[in-house]
């Protein structure tokens, strides 16, 4: 990456890896020499099960009793078809916050005659979608790991009245929120966890750069203390084509890495490598965002459970699903524990089949192309499932590969238990 975009300091950290095993081709799960695949953290079950839908269903009973989207003003958008971005920011902007919570929402495309029964809303919010978070305006940009997932661009800094226009972003999720129209984009988790203003863990940095994560997840897993890493509380970055040193903390040049320090670092350069650049930005859009809908009624959602309401929960193509899934050591089609887990996966709900994907794949987002273009950290992978571990262990995932780790357990039942298990009760998607 160029601009500020750029990190020297990324690359240089895959060089303390030690290389005492032979090299593995990039993005393989052994890129990080003596790296132990994690298995999966599992909370302390809840009192009563989560149940996203009734959640759902709650959350808008709660915004029509404090009358969002309710009337009887109305927030009536006029838009040329040609003119939509420009259009869509000059109606929205100049909206007060009240009228942005209250109003009733209409949207009309000039010279097309018709009353809005929802159809030119639902159609609004698809096209401007496409357009606000398209990578080409510069505001925001594909993840490392893929090309159908976006967040926040550090280039953005160079677009004029960029933070208007990240508020703009905010209202628009906020209004499509309360109104309950889908947005044809998919951000990255770390995105979801932004908006409800949740801490960031080195999990998320996966699925921005999965090369990166594998090396600090390398520093946490392994005793340094023998290790020669000549790493300090400072890292490069390049800044219109020039190294800058930026410290982590006061005097972080100076403090070397340690395995008493370990940890604060990390925490320290996940925060750096998550903000890098977008932090203002990202205040501008959350703060637009909020001012559309109140942050303690959002608050009852999970970053998973945000990005089912705002991407959608639509109906997953089993067949295309089965049809496009690959299977290792020993796994396939007919095997009876693999017939066994599309059972399961019949028997699923919809919701439980998308915390799946999501649990798998770390988005519950699938191309339009369906589930044949999926893509992994190195470019195109298909859902992948993978004979591992004992009949007691829990299934567990890799997200950079879109690979299901499942045992081979004795009975359907006994993999319909541990596969919901993992799915509904895990903090965490794949490997931390």
């Amino acid at each position: 990456m160029g601009g500020v975009a750029g990190s020297l300091f990324e690359h240089e950290i895959m060089s303390y890896v030690p290389a005492s095993r032979p090299a593995s081709p990039r993005g393989s799960p052994h890129a990080s020499p003596g790296l132990p695949r994690a298995n999966i953290n599992i909370r302390a079950p809840a009192p009563h099960r989560r149940d996203f839908e009734a959640k759902l269903r709650n959350f808008y009973k709660v915004l029509e009793s404090k009358g969002y989207g309710q009337g009887p003003g109305k927030l009536k958008l006029h838009i040329r078809r040609d003119h939509l971005l420009e259009d869509a920011f000059n109606k929205i902007m100049c909206a007060s916050k009240k009228d942005l919570q209250k109003c009733k929402l209409y949207a009309q495309f000039d010279h097309e005659e018709g009353l809005d029964y929802g159809g030119p809303s639902r159609e609004f919010f698809f096209l401007l979608s496409r357009e606000l978070f398209n990578p080409y305006y510069g505001l925001f940009e594909y993840s490392a790991n893929d090309t159908y997932t976006v967040q926040v661009s550090p280039m953005s800094a160079f677009v004029d009245n960029q933070h208007e226009w990240f508020r703009f972003s905010g209202r628009v999720l906020g209004l499509a929120l309360v109104h309950q129209y889908l947005l044809d984009v998919f951000f990255t988790r770390p995105f979801y966890k932004a908006l409800l203003r949740m801490p960031m863990s080195l999990s998320d940095l996966e699925s921005l750069d999965s090369e990166f994560h594998q090396s600090l997840l390398w520093i946490k897993e392994r005793d340094i203390s023998n290790e020669v890493l000549d790493l300090t509380f400072a890292v490069t970055e390049e800044v219109f084509g020039q190294p800058v040193e930026r410290e982590l903390k006061a005097g972080g040049r100076n403090i070397p890495v340690t395995e008493k320090n370990k940890k604060e670092y990390i925490e320290r350069i996940v925060r750096w490598r998550l903000e890098r650049g977008v932090a203002e930005q990202t205040e501008s859009l959350v703060r637009g965002f909020y001012e559309v809908v109140n942050p303690r009624l959002v608050s009852v959602f999970d970053a998973r459970e945000l990005e089912l309401v705002i991407a959608g929960t639509a109906e997953i193509d089993l067949i295309d699903w089965r049809n496009n899934t690959e299977y290792r050591s020993g796994y396939h089609d007919s095997h009876a524990v693999i017939q066994w887990f599309w059972c399961a996966i019949e028997r699923f709900s919809n919701e439980q089949r998308l915390r799946l994907l999501q649990f798998v794949t770390g988005t519950s987002s699938v191309p339009y192309e369906g589930f044949s273009a999926l893509r992994g950290s190195t470019g195109p992978r298909k859902f992948c499932i993978e004979k591992w571990g004992k009949p007691n262990s829990l299934p567990r995932a890799h997200t950079c590969f879109n690979r299901l780790d499942l045992p081979p357990y004795p009975t359907p039942e006994t993999l319909y238990e541990k596969l919901l298990l993992a799915v509904e009760e895990t903090n965490t998607f794949g490997i931390e």
